[in-house]
């Protein structure tokens, strides 16, 4: 039996787009004489729809789109995804279903059990789980057929008491396919074909999965679609970030060849590598998916916006790019060549404004409030909310989408101003911590000078007094992201991360910002998901909340 596997960039709600692409896979895989292509789990409407998913025209239309796909399944089989109406009255109104479709007819509907409700997953407010499971025969052979969650689970640590494949098993299956939207975390990868290969080995059969790519707001998917012999052995990792389709013939002995017609074999990627990858796929589908064209961002010479410049150039085409230089009376000459450098090195476009007058006018107006009072962080916060005001008012006059520049550091103490530095339509690299933005700036080096050294060895600033540096305020980056990894990302309480050896001073002050600026983070535009945990929708800690760690 001769399987495609077709890894697609899915727009959420986009029934025409989404419809036209899996019915050109189709045809595509009928002329190199496939039996059946897989595609991934809610394909028809893209994943997450999240609350669209309330709509029934928005269900009507899934089953419009199925139909449709179904005519064109003469010759070929098709698996697709999709919700579906749950006929059960004591449950959920939905159902995450897979159509198996044949001659033109869903000759099998499978269900999904296991609903992920952690993170940035929140499946059961939509959807009924499973209790049956069946196999599905075809060309000969039976295929156990699941969805994303209901593998993802291992021998030594089972996540649920109910796997469907200890079920399905027992039916004598002779493959097994997965069909899933599985978010991109510059660790995930390894850990998905670890779960996977185990699941291969565990019930000693092939195992086809496909994978959702492309972006999708703040969630990037990376594609890496999988296929496993028997043993758990990795036969072919698709292509990451990239949309493919690749041809796999399973043999009656249960052993698997490959071809592929438009792309060399994956390579794995460093981490950083992988970020940033991400990133410009997330720029790119965020802007292309939104219909915008252009980005606008304050260029300061620092560091972070210098990498976000940079990858916005790489996604949208520096032509597409429009930097804003924004001095102020605080501002450094050699800030101001960084950015000059970097416009010059990426070729995009610039506009220089300065903000001196703009921020004394404020001063002025606040006289009366402030006579007497020492300058301080109100003053500080002056200068970033002018140079916002500026940004958003070309972002008005002229269609552009406001990239916001704020780091995972920056944003998980809160050092950056509300209104200000924190505005924007996308944070691009608010779930990369400072250390790793170095990494970043380097790795974009890698070829030629993007960067300008200078904008990388210098110690970081906001230049909002004289003689500034983001240490007068915070802990060394290394130290701080350290502690933030721990408490973030690993959720270790203040103790833990004491007993890891850090100094307790320090640890308590790291956490008691954290947990201060949650307020702020409420008020940030969507953040790009590069990391495990990041900030947004996978993170939700309240604002008024007691607890000290």
């Amino acid at each position: 039996m001769k399987i495609a596997l077709a890894q697609l960039n899915y727009h959420i709600g986009n029934f025409e787009s989404n419809t036209d692409k899996i019915i050109n896979a189709i045809r595509q895989a009928k002329q190199n004489s496939a039996d059946l292509i897989v595609f991934s789990e809610l394909c028809i409407c893209g994943y997450p729809a999240r609350d669209f998913l309330e709509f029934n025209e928005f269900i009507s239309l899934c089953d419009a789109a199925a139909r449709k796909i179904a005519g064109e399944c003469i010759g070929i089989a098709c698996i697709i995804g999709l919700p579906t109406p749950n006929h059960n009255p004591e449950g959920k109104d939905l159902n995450n279903s897979a159509y198996f479709i044949e001659n033109g007819e869903v000759k099998a509907i499978v269900n999904k059990a296991l609903l992920p409700n952690y993170d940035i997953f929140d499946e059961y407010r939509y959807f009924e789980p499973s209790t049956t499971f069946n196999c599905i025969d075809f060309k000969g052979k039976r295929i156990a057929l699941t969805i994303c969650e209901d593998l993802w689970n291992t021998i030594e640590n089972p996540l649920y008491v109910t796997r469907p494949m200890d079920t399905l098993i027992k039916q004598s299956p002779d493959v097994m396919i997965n069909i899933a939207a599985s978010p991109f975390a510059y660790n995930h990868d390894e850990e998905r074909i670890a779960i996977l290969s185990d699941n291969a080995r565990r019930y000693n059969l092939p195992l086809f999965y496909v994978n959702h790519v492309g972006a999708q707001t703040e969630l990037i998917f990376d594609g890496g679609s999988l296929v496993f012999d028997k043993t758990g052995k990795t036969v072919d990792e698709m292509p990451y970030f990239t949309e493919n389709v690749a041809y796999y013939t399973l043999h009656d002995n249960a052993e698997i060849t490959f071809e592929h017609p438009t792309t060399q074999k994956a390579a794995r990627e460093s981490d950083i590598e992988q970020i940033h990858q991400g990133l410009v796929l997330g720029i790119r589908d965020y802007f292309y998916k939104s219909g915008f064209k252009q980005a606008t961002l304050g260029l300061s010479g620092g560091i972070d916006s210098a990498v976000v410049c940079a990858l916005a150039a790489e996604a949208l085409g520096p032509e597409n790019v429009i930097a804003v230089l924004l001095p102020s009376k605080f501002s450094s000459e050699h800030s101001l060549k960084d950015a000059e450098d970097l416009v010059k090195n990426l070729g995009c476009k610039s506009e220089t404004i300065a903000i001196e007058k703009i921020t004394d006018a404020f001063e002025s107006a606040l006289h009366p409030q402030f006579a007497n009072l020492p300058f301080n962080i109100a003053e500080e916060n002056i200068q970033s909310r002018s140079r916002a005001v500026l940004l958003m008012a070309m972002c008005n006059k002229f269609g552009y989408i406001l990239l916001n520049t704020s780091n995972k550091s920056e944003t998980a103490v809160g050092y950056g101003t509300l209104y200000g530095d924190m505005c924007g339509g996308i944070s691009v690299i608010g779930d990369v911590f400072k250390t790793q933005v170095f990494q970043l700036a380097r790795h974009l080096n890698r070829q030629r000078e993007i960067i300008p050294i200078n904008t990388i060895v210098k110690p970081p600033s906001a230049e909002l007094r004289p003689d500034q540096k983001d240490t007068d305020s915070l802990p060394e980056y290394d130290i701080l992201d350290a502690i933030l990894v721990q408490y973030v990302e690993r959720r270790c309480s203040s103790a833990e991360i004491i007993k890891q050896g850090f100094d307790e001073a320090t640890v308590r002050k790291v956490l008691r910002l954290v947990n201060l600026a949650e307020h702020k983070r409420y008020q940030t535009p969507p953040i790009l998901r590069v990391s495990p945990k990041a900030f947004g929708m996978g993170r939700r800690m309240p604002i008024v909340g007691k607890y000290l760690t």
